[in-house]
């Protein structure tokens, strides 16, 4: 039976967190989408991991991690984080597994990314520049690679070249990338690369007709992906629960539950609406008692209060069975916590659902609900009852809002900061 673990706002939730913890209990981790833009950071026997391309299943030794056909593959960068992995103790040989149905994100579709953020200006995403948009774009117009490409010689240089050749056209002198030096890098790769790469639609059926339990990581979040997300001011993969089946060939009835990681205030990276944004005392206070930077860039996160009104819509789409209500304790200062619960449009109508018409929203305004802060630490809290009385208040409310039930408070960075609830 498979456990799918997702992000609920805009990522950076502490996904990898709750996947460490429920990792011993399962055979296989996978990935199914995203690329090596996703960050998640694990502190574990004293020791903080940052897994970008990989799973994070391989901090448990006794797991097989995979990823996924959904997932854009960046070579170089898997070879560098599974060196950084070893160079820490971590031994992941046999354990790391890719299917050959990966599209390969280039050094080349960074340098585009780079570029076409130019070319868009005041109106740029805000990606990580790692390439992800551009290689599902060719993904998407059939001119991609896939890994299995890799190892026909001819048909990948052809078509690597044929990229490169397109790019040149429209971007000129300003695209600054050598494909014969890509190319001639993944000769080397190409060996080192063979023993991972599987037939993952054969791996996963034998899994699932095993009744192995699976531990899938969801990558990025679903206020990102490109069908439900704030659009265009998403990833360009599906983020949500969809994304999952389409990039691991996964059986929906071999599905044992579905956790939402919500933060308990709501951070962003990247541009975009974020109605309950706090540019004031509050934000900067939860941006540094939060420690909110990017663990793939280092990029600063925006802060702000949580917004109801995007988890309920994330719940309507990816049907959670329970949620992970993360980093709590940054919250115990606070003598007031707002928390949104609608957005009243400029007609005076209030609305409790997530529109598609992002200039519509930026009209409205938001309605928010107060909260008497508790203003005691939470972190070494046991149990759900070992919490405040108006913690508790706190995260009643939002199970009432939601309609789902908190199974994980996460209350510090490491491992054993969880209030794990009766599930």
């Amino acid at each position: 039976m498979a456990t799918i673990i997702l992000g609920s706002q805009w990522g950076d939730e502490g996904k990898g967190k709750l996947t460490d913890i429920l990792c011993p209990e399962v055979r296989l981790c996978a990935r199914a989408a995203g690329g090596h833009n996703a960050g998640h950071s694990i502190v574990a026997n004293g020791v903080s991991y940052s897994f970008h391309l990989l799973p994070s299943g391989l901090v448990n030794p006794n797991c097989i991690n995979l990823i996924g056909s959904g997932v854009v593959f960046h070579v170089p960068s898997f070879f560098k984080e599974l060196g950084e992995l070893e160079e820490k103790g971590l031994k992941t040989d046999d354990r790391i597994l890719v299917s050959d149905r990966c599209q390969v994100n280039f050094d080349l579709h960074a340098a585009v990314d780079g570029l076409e953020e130019v070319e868009l200006g005041a109106r740029k995403i805000g990606t990580t520049g790692r390439g992800i948009g551009p290689s599902y774009s060719t993904k998407a117009a059939r001119s991609g690679v896939r890994i299995h490409e890799i190892f026909d010689v001819p048909t990948f240089e052809r078509k690597l070249r044929q990229l490169a050749s397109g790019y040149k056209k429209r971007f000129g002198d300003l695209l600054k990338y050598d494909v014969e030096e890509e190319i001639a890098r993944f000769k080397d790769y190409r060996q080192k690369l063979a023993p991972y790469c599987i037939d993952a639609v054969q791996f996963m059926k034998q899994a699932q007709d095993r009744n192995e339990k699976i531990l899938i990581e969801g990558a990025n979040a679903l206020m990102l992906d490109i069908d439900y997300g704030t659009y265009p001011y998403v990833t360009s993969s599906n983020t949500g629960l969809g994304g999952i089946f389409t990039g691991l060939a996964l059986n929906p009835t071999k599905i044992d539950r579905i956790i939402g990681v919500v933060k308990a205030y709501t951070t962003r990276v990247g541009e975009g609406i974020f109605k309950t944004e706090d540019l004031g005392e509050a934000g900067t206070k939860l941006q540094e008692i939060g420690r909110e930077w990017g663990v793939s860039t280092g990029r600063k996160r925006r802060c702000g209060w949580l917004d109801l009104v995007v988890l309920k819509y994330s719940v309507s789409i990816n049907h959670y069975t329970a949620l992970n209500l993360t980093k709590l304790d940054v919250l115990d200062t606070f003598p007031v916590l707002k928390v949104a619960v609608a957005y009243k449009s400029p007609e005076g109508e209030e609305l409790d659902y997530f529109p598609a018409d992002l200039a519509f929203l930026e009209q409205c305004e938001v309605v928010y609900k107060e909260f008497e802060g508790w203003q005691k630490p939470t972190t070494h809290a046991k149990t759900f009852y070992d919490l405040p009385k108006q913690a508790r208040e706190y995260i009643e409310f939002i199970e009432q809002y939601t309609g789902v039930k908190i199974g994980w408070i996460g209350t510090g960075p490491s491992r054993d900061d969880m209030i794990t609830r009766a599930q």
